[in-house]
C-alpha cells in the first residue's frame, strides 16, 4: 500500500491543503486510487462536517475522473480504518465484481503515467 504520509510524487492525481489523491502502489485493479486526508485523523466521525464534505467532494472528483478516463461504469469506494488515518480506496470495476475483486493479489505498479491523465481529467 502507498505510505499515507509520504506518497510517491509521480502517483499524485490531485492535491490541495487538506487532501490528496494518488494511484495505489499495489492496485487491486488498473486505476485503483487512494484519497487521503492529510492531517492524521483516526476515523471519519472525527472530521467536522465541513471537512467531511470536502473529503467526499474530492472522492467524487476522483471517482468521476476514473470512470471517464478508464471508461468503467463502476468504481467501488472502500473505507477501512485499521491504520487509523482517514482515507478512501477507489477501485475501478472491470470484469471482476464485488468481493471477488478483493481476492486479487496486487502487484507493485510499474508506471504512473495514468496519474497525469487523471490530473487532466480532474482539472477539466
Amino acid at each position: 500500500m502507498t505510505s499515507l504520509e509520504n506518497p510517491n510524487p509521480c502517483a499524485i492525481i490531485y492535491e490541495d491543503d487538506f487532501v490528496y489523491a494518488c494511484l495505489a502502489d499495489y492496485p487491486l485493479s488498473k486505476g485503483h486510487s487512494i484519497v487521503v486526508w492529510k492531517k492524521p485523523i483516526p476515523d471519519l466521525h472525527l472530521l467536522n462536517p465541513k471537512d467531511y464534505e470536502h473529503l467526499m467532494e474530492t472522492v467524487e472528483k476522483v471517482r468521476n475522473a476514473l470512470m471517464k478516463t478508464l471508461k468503467v461504469e463502476k468504481v467501488y469506494l472502500m473505507y477501512m480504518d485499521e491504520i487509523k488515518h482517514v482515507h478512501w480506496h477507489l477501485i475501478p470495476r472491470y470484469s471482476t465484481m464485488g468481493f471477488n475483486l478483493l481476492k486479487h493479489k496486487p502487484k507493485k505498479i510499474h508506471s504512473y503515467n495514468l496519474a497525469k491523465t487523471l490530473q487532466v481529467s480532474i482539472n477539466k
